[in-house]
Parts: C-alpha cells; sequence; structure tokens
C-alpha cells in the first residue's frame, strides 16, 4: 500500500502548471483581486463538497473515489489550456475544488484503515508524512522542470504534461486495495446515517473535536500563502525564468517537515508550538527583506508549517473511533477551507495598498498567536483517562 500511495501522491501533484499558473493568470490580463477571487472560488467550491464527499467516502468505494478525483483535475487543466480566459480558470477552479473534496477524508480514512488492519495504525504519521513529502518532490520537480518546458512550449506545453499526470494518477488509484474496519449491528448503513454519525463525534468528544480544530489553525494561512509565492518572487526582482527555483527552494523545505513528522509524532505540546513559532519567525523575516534570498527563511517556514499539518492530521485519525472516519476528517477540511477563504478575502482586499513581502510577513503573526496560546493551554486540551499518556504529545 505504501508504495502505491507514493505513487498516487506524486503522480497527483507533478503538476507542471503549478508554479506557473499565477502567472498564466496575470499574462492573461487578471489583477491581483481577480486572481484571488478565483482562489475564492476554488475554496468554496471545496468547502461546500467537502462534506457531502467525506460522508459519500464512508458509504460507498473509497477508492472509487480516489480514481475520479484527478480525472476532474485532468478536465479542469485541459480548460485553462485550450481556453485562456476568467471564465475557464472559473470553471477550473470548481473541477479543481471537486477534485481535493473527493480525495479529502477518503485517502487519509483508506490509508489508516489499511494501516489498522494490518496493526500497524502508529505508522500512519510516518506513512502519511512520506507521501506528503512525495508529493512535495513532484511539486519541486515540476518547478525544475516547468522552466524548461514552458521556454520550449509555453503554456500549453505544462497545460498538457500536467492533464497527462492526472490522468496516470488515476491509472494508479484503480490499484488500491480498500479495507475497513469490522461493520458492527449499531454502524450506521446509509449515507444521512453516516453524517449524522461523523458530525455527533465531533460534536459530542471533545478530544475529537480539539484535534479536529488544531488542523486548520496549522494548515489555513500557509496553504493560502502558497499560491502567492511565485507573485512574491516575481515582485522581489526575480525574472520569470528564475521563479519556478525560489518556487522549489520553498517546497524543499516543506519536503523536508513532511520527513521529519516520523521523529516528531511523540512531540509534546510545548514543542509543537515552538515549531509553530520558528515557523511563524521565519516567515515574516525572510518576506520582509523584499530579496531573493529570503526566500530561505520562507522554506525552513513552510517545513515547520508540514511538520506541524502532518502530526495535527495523524492525531485527529489516532482519537476518531467511530465508523464515519472520512466524514470527521473532512470536517477538519470543512473549517481548514473556511479559514481559508477568510485569509484570501483578507489577502486579496490588502493586496491592493501593501506589497506581497509585506502581506507574507503579517501573515507570520497568527502562527506566534496560535503558538502562543498552545503553549499556555496545552494542559487543558489533553484527554482525560485511558489517552492520558498519549495526550503528552500534541494536544
Amino acid at each position: 500500500m505504501p508504495l502505491k500511495l507514493y505513487a498516487y501522491a506524486f503522480l497527483g501533484d507533478f503538476i507542471l502548471l503549478y508554479p506557473v499558473y499565477a502567472l498564466l493568470f496575470s499574462d492573461s490580463g487578471l489583477t491581483v483581486p481577480e486572481i484571488t477571487s478565483l482562489l475564492v472560488i476554488w475554496a468554496v467550491s471545496g468547502l461546500l463538497l467537502e462534506v457531502p464527499s467525506g460522508a459519500l467516502a464512508d458509504t460507498l468505494s473509497r477508492r472509487a473515489l480516489l480514481v475520479a478525483a484527478p480525472l476532474l483535475g485532468a478536465a479542469g487543466f485541459a480548460l485553462w489550456t485550450a481556453v485562456p480566459a476568467y471564465w475557464a480558470f472559473a470553471v477550473g477552479f470548481v473541477l479543481w475544488g471537486a477534485r481535493e473534496a473527493l480525495e479529502s477524508g477518503a485517502l487519509e480514512a483508506l490509508v489508516y484503515d489499511h494501516l489498522d488492519h494490518d496493526g500497524a495504525a502508529e505508522e500512519y504519521a510516518k506513512v502519511m508524512g512520506r507521501a506528503r513529502s512525495v508529493g512535495l518532490v513532484a511539486v519541486a520537480l515540476s518547478m525544475a522542470v516547468a522552466g524548461p518546458v514552458f521556454a520550449v512550449g509555453g503554456y500549453t506545453g505544462v497545460g498538457v504534461a500536467s492533464v497527462l499526470a492526472c490522468l496516470a494518477c488515476a491509472l494508479v488509484a484503480l490499484t488500491f486495495t480498500e479495507r475497513r474496519a469490522a461493520a458492527h449491528d449499531e454502524d450506521p448503513t446509509g449515507y444521512l446515517d453516516t453524517l449524522r454519525a461523523g458530525l455527533a463525534e465531533a460534536r459530542t468528544s471533545p478530544k475529537v473535536r480539539s484535534a479536529l480544530l488544531l488542523v486548520p489553525a496549522v494548515t489555513a494561512i500557509w496553504g493560502e500563502l502558497e499560491e502567492y509565492v511565485p507573485l512574491l518572487a516575481r515582485e522581489s526582482g526575480a525574472a520569470t525564468t528564475a521563479v519556478p527555483l525560489l518556487v522549489l527552494l520553498v517546497w524543499v523545505g516543506a519536503t523536508s517537515g513532511g520527513l521529519l513528522a516520523a521523529y516528531g509524532s511523540r512531540m509534546r505540546a510545548r514543542g509543537f508550538a515552538a515549531v509553530l513559532a520558528v515557523g511563524g519567525l521565519a516567515l515574516s523575516l525572510g518576506a520582509i527583506t523584499g530579496h531573493p534570498a529570503g526566500f530561505a527563511g520562507i522554506a525552513v517556514a513552510f517545513a515547520m508549517f508540514q511538520l506541524g499539518g502532518v502530526l495535527a492530521d495523524a492525531r485527529l485519525q489516532e482519537r476518531i473511533t467511530g465508523p464515519s472516519r472520512a466524514t470527521v476528517t473532512s470536517l477538519a477540511g470543512l473549517v481548514t477551507d473556511l479559514c481559508t477563504i477568510l485569509a484570501l478575502l483578507v489577502y486579496g482586499a490588502a493586496s491592493l495598498v501593501l506589497p506581497h513581502s509585506a502581506l507574507f510577513a503579517l501573515f507570520g503573526v497568527p502562527y506566534l498567536v496560535i503558538a502562543l496560546v498552545l503553549s499556555r493551554s496545552g494542559r487543558r486540551l489533553r484527554p482525560r483517562g485511558e489517552d492520558q499518556e498519549r495526550s503528552e504529545v500534541i494536544p
């Protein structure tokens, strides 16, 4: 299973459009607020489909959803390549949002249940950390390759390559083996019952709820900022052909963060808070330089945020005990989407008066606040009873 998962993660993120699509929008005549509106459309699409698709993954085949997801991505990228206009970009982002919603919850649940079936649930953080790192390696390679491909084939070349990667990703998903926990008489059997069970677990279990909220607190802001990294690179004075290399540096940092997850699974609350604090400081200091050299600091920040995101997700999977694992995981994705939309709106409005460097620096501050809150309230967030030993890890 891990090797197939890594292949799926690699092909799903080996998208040559990733490092240049913001430039595609800009070169097609779109302003920063218009680009931001597209990102909001993307986020809203995922928001509306997040929880329904999670319940669908608990009711139907998770493997089938993971096959369909990259096919939607392929359709969107094909549209961008064929029709570089605002409406086409908007439709493409709707398809992209649907793709992410189908994968969110379904992938985590499929992997966790597969490992749990084999008695290796404790390996989840390591496996998913590596999978995310493989995905980031794919992003990094796409950044390295995008420049030469763009130089030869322009936006059409990188678009066609992106479509082919999505099609290959769907083929890999066909080889997945789906395993689930043994069903009990009281387990939900229908879509609505499954949805209600997931919502009930998130609402009534304090330890699940706290772990669920930790995921968006860590991932929402930097997940939004990554979309503007190419524009920050161009603002710093980098040429268009050099932008993918600076973005590559940032994603090398994020990749290392995923690999560190295997060693951080027993991290205490204050250690986790320190990770976020280091990330926030590195982000702000790296961005405020207004120089390409500052991207080294941004790379460190993304490493810390990726590490924190993997550990937060692993903690959530450990605490889910009901049959609606994908639904509960999708709830975390829903809250993340809401926070991302808010961050996008703030960024888009502020971009009218502030440069990208100042905005990146300001967006590092919330991580410092979150780190302070976690360091002070970690003890109150720890579960009681039989989970007390595990509660010494992340709150």
